[in-house]
């Protein structure tokens, strides 16, 4: 028998289910029981179910990882979709996981997303094993560019290629996070997490840095000046794209109409138009969820694991709450160029949310 992310399936309220599936194995078996944290219940079942149980613990100086960069912007709770949207176009991630605490939230970011012209889609438990297996499916391939997740939909999620994590809301439980940002700098690879925390949630941040063992930098978020440009690098790329077309005889005709009832001007200026998403054309409201409780002092990381167990509807540290229905994905062209210009990390002292810059770089640079 082997039970893995055993603290988690206490914490979603399942130890009953376990015992009773524990009860009708046979005696004589091989148990293997894995879980991050060892609370008092994981530990009443190793020594009930298991003979002589040899326990292993890996143990490292810090929980995450130093080739991830870790971020916060403090920000109010109805402003932070239009946030996320902006840090998207400055940084422009390859693929991005994007956190949200219930299923609810999951499904309107989601959708607010795709409405404004991302590619974008999301999990959470409410959804058949046969659609989360699909949406992970075509995030792995490159056909999704974000995914909106709640903790228990993306947990154990090995997707390599993940540039940026996106904490729409902060966990309640610290280690959620750890588990969160580690979707991102795997194999090697440079990560970035950016975490959207309200003023109350202050404290919240400041236990996740005494269990990490790590700061979390604050980040100034982009401007919607800012933003547009980091569109429009992103346009100039997608056009390139478009433009390599080998058989362009069927659209010759099109051409030489345009040709003849707009200037080259014109017609550059409305392609454009139509591939730049205008945030005030566009309006997405979130549903507002209670805030997390004011909670500081010594007793923070008391009241954490006095959170971590809750009953079977999901209202609890890690779990999910509020679930939604089904969504459709959405297309934006698949742009991948850091060159992110006047907001790139490095130029401005760690203010900005870039990343350092990679790969090709537009010829047509934004001013």
């Amino acid at each position: 028998m082997v039970l893995d992310e055993a603290d988690e399936m206490l914490k979603m309220g399942f130890i009953e289910d376990i015992e009773s599936i524990i009860r009708e194995l046979p005696t004589e078996r091989q148990t293997l029981l894995f879980s991050a944290t060892v609370p008092k219940e994981i530990k009443r079942i190793a020594d009930h179910f298991m003979k002589n149980p040899v326990s292993v613990h890996v143990e490292a100086k810090e929980m995450t990882a130093d080739l991830i960069d870790q971020y916060y912007t403090r920000c109010k709770d109805y402003e932070k979709f239009d946030l996320l949207t902006q840090f998207i176009d400055v940084q422009n991630p390859d693929l991005s996981i994007v956190f949200a605490r219930t299923k609810r939230r999951v499904d309107e970011v989601a959708r607010g997303l795709i409405e404004r012209g991302y590619s974008a889609e999301g999990i959470h438990g409410d959804l058949s094993q046969e659609k989360r297996l699909g949406v992970l499916r075509n995030f792995k391939n490159g056909k999704l560019d974000i995914l909106v997740a709640t903790d228990v939909a993306a947990r154990g999620l090995d997707i390599t290629g993940v540039t940026h994590v996106y904490n729409f809301d902060i966990p309640q439980d610290p280690e959620s996070y750890v588990h969160r940002i580690g979707r991102t700098g795997r194999a090697g690879k440079e990560g970035m997490s950016v975490t959207f925390v309200t003023g109350n949630e202050m404290s919240y941040l400041r236990t996740i840095e005494n269990l990490t063992k790590k700061p979390i930098t604050a980040l100034r978020p982009p401007t919607p000046q800012e933003a547009f440009r980091g569109q429009l690098s992103n346009v100039v790329e997608q056009v390139k794209e478009l433009t390599d077309v080998d058989d362009t005889d069927k659209y010759q005709a099109a051409v030489n109409y345009l040709s003849e009832h707009y200037t080259e001007d014109q017609i550059a200026i409305a392609l454009i138009r139509s591939l730049v998403k205008d945030p005030s054309d566009v309006k997405v409201e979130i549903t507002p969820e209670r805030p997390l409780p004011n909670r500081g002092g010594n007793g923070q990381k008391r009241n954490y694991n006095r959170n971590r167990s809750g009953n079977r509807n999901g209202n609890r540290s890690g779990g999910e709450r509020s679930g939604g229905g089904d969504r459709k994905g959405g297309y934006k062209g698949n742009n991948k160029d850091k060159n992110r210009n006047s907001y790139d990390r490095k130029k401005s002292g760690g203010q900005g949310g870039g990343k350092p810059s990679k790969g090709k770089s537009a010829e047509f640079k934004i001013r």
